[in-house]
């Protein structure tokens, strides 16, 4: 399976959070209600390592998310979930509400956990998480699209520039761009398998990703493989064919001085081009003054990247640390998924987040690439734009 794009697929404008669906989810859910004290009940048939862990009662302790962002999520999936025929039992022969199902999907996604693991903590057998999970995944595709999309108005836009020159005062900048590896084991003897071999020695699947000051993900390409650079892959995504044919960051431009003007742009580190849309930071030693100070502000605005896509992994573990024989035709769609599930709980404001420790180590064991490909007109810009940052551009 190809690269998933994340805004590929076109809907209708939606607000991120539905506040129809929002609505049933405070109620009930459709025609069959769900019994209030469906947590309490759920929580007593965890057994196997989970029972034994501290909180293990607890439900934003065992899902990772609030009660809240939970029904919303279930009131999301709902009518695709339960609206084919098979039904899925525990091992007693008792069928599984929505509720169950979505609490399974969750913790096979959020816990990283086997199977097998997931199916002894909920008295399932493991085909059982199997097909919930991948069930999910593929309602969550259709329904949670509208919570990943590009800014579709001026004045989103404007307030992203807002927020991000609030950071280190990079003006009109619309956001940050970075890369990180799923990493997975496969077969050594399979010679399919070695164009997933990366640079560092690992079989890895590459997800791009552009953050807005929020740490929300606003555009995501999934499913190349690990082999490829960076530069690669944005070159061959449908956001660098966008931004080239001047359909995206294009709006409105700043005058930084008298007869200069800033085009909309977003930063990325040096494994990428520089280009007239993308300003890379400058490289090598006997940096003036002016370059440092850039360098400086840049790194600085461009870490909401790399603390976005370290949250998504650590939120989301099934994508965290080594997938073992993933399939790799629905990996993407899984990670897609992820990340939707990431920006949800940006827009519900879900008070987990706030205990979550922020960190930008996302791809630890990885070093930075290095571009050469420079496009002048960049240069330029990017020289105009650090010489206003310091101070001694002409007024």
């Amino acid at each position: 399976m190809g690269p998933i794009r994340g805004l590929k697929r076109k809907r209708k404008a939606e607000k991120k959070v539905d506040q129809d669906v929002l609505a049933a989810a405070s109620g009930q859910l459709g025609s069959h209600p769900q019994p209030l004290d469906w947590w309490e009940q759920f929580s007593k048939r965890i057994s196997g390592p989970l029972s034994k862990t501290k909180n293990s009662r607890k439900f934003e302790s065992v899902l990772k998310i609030s009660r809240k962002t939970f029904d919303y999520i279930c009131s999301l999936v709902k009518e695709d979930m339960m609206s084919r025929q098979s039904t899925f039992t525990d091992n007693s022969g008792k069928p599984l509400s929505l509720n169950d199902q979505v609490a399974v999907a969750l913790r096979r996604l959020g816990s990283g956990e086997s199977l097998s693991n997931i199916g002894e903590s909920f008295g399932m057998n493991q085909s059982t998480v199997s097909q919930i999970t991948w069930r999910f995944v593929e309602a969550m595709e259709e329904r949670g699209l509208h919570h990943l999309q590009w800014p579709s108005t001026e004045a989103e836009m404007e307030d992203i520039k807002s927020k991000f020159e609030r950071i280190r005062g990079l003006p009109n900048c619309c956001g940050a761009i970075d890369i990180t590896h799923i990493v997975m084991t496969l077969p050594t003897m399979d010679p399919s398998n070695d164009v997933w071999f990366d640079s560092e020695k690992n079989y890895s699947m590459i997800l791009q990703a552009i953050v807005d000051p929020e740490m929300r993900l606003r555009d995501v390409i999934v499913g190349w493989p690990g082999s490829l650079s960076d530069a690669v892959v944005l070159r061959n995504s449908s956001l660098f064919k966008l931004c080239e044919e001047g359909e995206r960051l294009n709006g409105k431009k700043v005058e930084i001085s008298k007869g200069t003007e800033l085009r909309e742009y977003i930063i990325g580190d040096a494994g990428f081009p520089l280009l007239p849309w993308l300003l890379t930071p400058y490289q090598g030693r006997g940096l003036s003054e002016f370059q440092v100070e850039f360098n400086k502000r840049h790194s600085a605005t461009r870490m909401v990247a790399q603390m976005a896509l370290t949250r998504l992994k650590e939120m989301w573990r099934m994508i965290q640390g080594v997938m073992w024989m993933p399939d790799k035709s629905r990996l993407p769609r899984i990670i897609f998924v992820c990340c939707l599930l990431h920006n949800i709980l940006i827009d519900m404001e879900d008070e987990v987040l706030d205990d979550m420790p922020l960190s930008h180590h996302h791809d630890t064991v990885y070093h930075q690439q290095r571009s050469e490909s420079v496009d002048m007109t960049a240069s330029t810009m990017r020289d105009q734009l650090s010489l206003y940052l310091s101070g001694k551009l002409p007024p």
